[in-house]
């Protein structure tokens, strides 16, 4: 369940019981002891009642695993994947959950509930943390299957060749068996691969769900590459310690397609790991944008073009920025056929400050830490009409909006979309209106 350690050796252990109220972002449930002090809980779902165990002391707040749920919510559920979680009967620390793999946080929560768990959550972090009580947060968009979406994961092989994931905050490696939110290609590249005698730092799968290619990304520990046989129709590709990418097998790429335009995707460049919902994002940022054939786009932390090239025919012209050698590449292959779009690479805090070009549009999707705020500042002073803010993490999306709506902007909507089912992680689009 957890692998926080007491704050002092030898501290007594704390055990309590709880009424836990909410579901706090990364997927801990939260409650309030006779105390008053804030205690998170894994595996936990709001409305339950439960005995836990403090873990850790925080200042301000605490730590627990889950020892015993007294009245579950409705909405708990079995999870379907045996790696979720382990029972702590083996270690004779009674009937808890235990740790799981760490690649899912929610399967134990039936899936209607966890788009409510990730609306409330969105709601709250604007509130709290932006100071925007009445945000006009929707309903988070689902998936019809939310099983079996992602087209990329990372395992780390252990000392037998087994491909595990990391346990929840832990180092630990667990062995996987089955993943059920894998893609099926990528199912089929787990099950046939095998390390056994190999020694890699990473391993990394990837696959174009709609056009069937699959991509294997070795990280090894020597510069010499491995010789490696399949009889898998699959590349693979080889990376140095110095970052050297070396195809071994097939293609140094695959091919992804979204909304008909296909892209090109090096195996170290980003793409969002859910194919359909991905293309959900570029249909809610072209409706939040609502370009015009004579606007200027700018696409910040562009990427391989998934955004900037899909609304290219929209506009008058795209400007990507984006720091990625890899990125920048695939993204200049994928605008072969677009002559309005212009690339500028480099990080968006450094190149934005001293773009001339008169900006209309902006669709921005920055890393988990938001935008920095030398970014954010020329962003404000280029004035764009609209904003369209794709964030993978509320706290920060909602620290920035409140910047953005201080420097003269209106946040009209924003639109939850669970790019990650059985997890905690939470995607949205916001769109910023200039007044």
């Amino acid at each position: 369940m957890t692998n926080d350690k007491p704050s002092a050796p030898n501290l007594k252990s704390e055990i309590l019981n709880l009424k836990l109220t909410s579901m706090a972002q990364g997927g801990e449930a939260l409650g309030r002891d006779d105390k008053g002090r804030v205690v998170f809980v894994p595996y936990a779902l709001a409305g339950e009642q439960v005995v836990v165990e403090i873990v850790a002391e925080k200042k301000g707040y605490a730590r627990a695993r889950l020892v015993e749920v007294i009245a579950s919510s409705p909405a708990r559920i079995a999870p379907r994947c045996p790696h979720f979680s382990l029972p702590l009967s083996k270690t004779g620390e009674g009937q808890g959950m235990g740790v799981g793999c760490g690649g899912c946080h929610w399967q134990h929560i039936a899936y209607a509930a966890q788009l409510r768990f990730k609306t409330e959550v969105v709601r709250e972090q604007f509130a709290r943390i932006g100071k925007i009580a009445d945000a006009l947060v929707r309903d988070a968009m689902g998936m019809i299957d939310p099983w079996r979406y992602r087209n990329n994961a990372q395992f780390r092989p252990d000392d037998a060749g087994r491909l595990c994931f990391r346990a929840l905050e832990s180092h630990d490696l667990v062995p996987i068996r089955e993943c059920h939110i894998l893609h099926p290609l990528l199912g089929e590249m787990f099950r046939a691969l095998e390390f056994e005698g190999a020694d890699f730092v990473e391993v990394m799968l990837r696959a174009g769900t709609r056009t069937g290619q699959k991509l294997v990304l070795l990280e090894g520990r020597d510069d010499a590459p491995p010789e490696i046989s399949v009889d898998e129709p699959v590349s693979i590709v080889y990376r140095t310690p110095r970052g050297e990418t070396i195809s071994l097998v097939g293609k140094d790429a695959l091919h992804e397609e979204l909304r008909g335009r296909v892209f090109r995707v090096s195996p170290q460049s980003f793409f969002q790991v859910n194919t359909p919902m991905a293309e959900t994002l570029i249909e809610l940022v072209e409706r939040f944008l609502a370009p015009r054939p004579s606007d200027i786009l700018l696409d910040a932390f562009g990427g391989v073009g998934t955004f900037g090239l899909s609304l290219a025919s929209l506009v008058a012209r795209v400007i990507e920025i984006e720091d990625a050698a890899s990125a920048v590449n695939d993204a200049k292959a994928n605008a072969i056929d677009l002559p309005n779009v212009e690339f500028q690479r480099g990080k968006v805090e450094a190149i934005l400050p001293h773009l001339k070009s008169k900006i209309d549009l902006v669709v921005i999707d920055p890393p988990r830490a938001g935008i920095a705020a030398r970014a954010l500042d020329a962003l404000i002073a280029h004035a764009p009409r609209v904003i369209a803010y794709v964030s993978c993490d509320p706290a920060t999306l909602a620290r920035d909006a409140r910047r953005v709506i201080e420097s003269g902007y209106r946040l009209t909507d924003v639109q939850p979309v669970d790019l990650f089912p059985q997890t905690a992680h939470i995607e949205s689009v916001s769109r910023f209106e200039r007044d």
